[in-house]
């Protein structure tokens, strides 16, 4: 019996807890489409993707260098290389790239499909099968989330729709692999060392980037890649995988459900987008469903 089956009422608190941790991280994620729109007003999407990588390796080594935390065993750097890969360079840059020709609300559908996409690569990746009931839940409320967004952008396809499924397929990954790793190490170094081993390649992306590319500093492209790189890039993925490590990857995937619906919120409130009336009737619809998941057996 594994400690998230037990029924102790200190399994109940450990299990609350890595929810919370989780949602958490996905309030953060829920930010980072109107931020990185924030960011595109100061840099262009290379340099804006490449700089924020490099500020968040910077946060994350500081805090590495400072606790004196073991570099990880041969056996991990692959799994860090994946997470790297996924979420540190490829989601960042195709959804970047995407942003450019998409609004945040179609961008959005992209976060629509990750939590089952998640939950795919997690039963693949790990050989845990949820119950048919986790299944039909995550399956009802990705279904609910994407036709919300996509009539909420007019039900047209963009030129980004490519990147947007693209970087669908890498986030899952890393988000799979990375929640595989902080079940051995925290959550912070697993993210840490991924920032950290993409380092080099997000120096040199930022000075060929930045040599190409205008910037027009402005305050609100400041902020949105300072958010980027240390609320998104950093703090949320700490808690996310910490989240993931206690509750399970594929039940901390369905949390992801409600992220497009606040992404959707932010737009509103940030970035003047309209919000569709259906948006109240969706977000009792993936309520449901998250509730669902969490109860069903993982």
């Amino acid at each position: 019996m594994t400690a998230q089956d037990s029924a102790t009422p200190i399994t109940t608190i450990a299990v609350s807890g890595g929810t919370v941790l989780a949602a958490l991280g996905v309030l953060a994620f829920s930010l980072t489409f109107p931020s990185t729109v924030w960011g595109l007003d100061s840099f262009g999407p290379w340099s804006l993707v490449a700089v924020r990588s490099v500020l968040a390796a910077l946060v994350a080594g500081g805090f590495l260098l400072a606790l004196r935390v073991r570099v990880p065993e041969r056996r991990h750097w692959a799994g860090l290389a994946v997470v790297g890969g996924g979420v540190v360079v490829g989601f960042p840059l195709l959804t970047t790239l995407a942003l450019q020709t998409s609004t945040t609300s179609h961008a959005a559908v992209v976060v629509g499909l990750l939590p089952l996409t998640t939950a795919a690569f997690a039963a693949l990746r790990t050989g845990r099968r949820p119950s048919r009931t986790f299944w039909a839940a995550a399956l009802a409320g990705a279904v609910i989330v994407i036709a919300f967004t996509v009539q909420q952008s007019g039900g047209a396809l963009h030129t980004g729709d490519l990147y947007l499924f693209g970087a669908l397929l890498v986030c899952a990954a890393g988000y799979t692999e990375g929640g595989r790793l902080a079940s051995v190490m925290p959550g912070w170094h697993v993210i840490g060392w991924a920032l950290v081993l993409c380092l080099p390649l997000s120096l040199a992306g930022s000075l060929v980037a930045l040599s190409v590319e205008p910037v027009h500093l402005t305050a609100k492209g400041l902020t949105g890649l300072v958010w980027v790189a240390v609320g998104s890039t950093f703090l949320g993925l700490y808690v996310w995988y910490r989240g993931m490590a206690e509750i399970g990857i594929a039940r901390a995937s369905q949390l992801q459900l409600a992220q497009p619906l606040l992404t959707l919120v932010w737009s509103v409130a940030l970035l003047g987008e309209t919000l569709s009336p259906a948006a109240p009737l969706a977000a009792v619809g993936v309520l449901v469903c998250i509730a669902v998941t969490q109860r069903a057996r993982t």
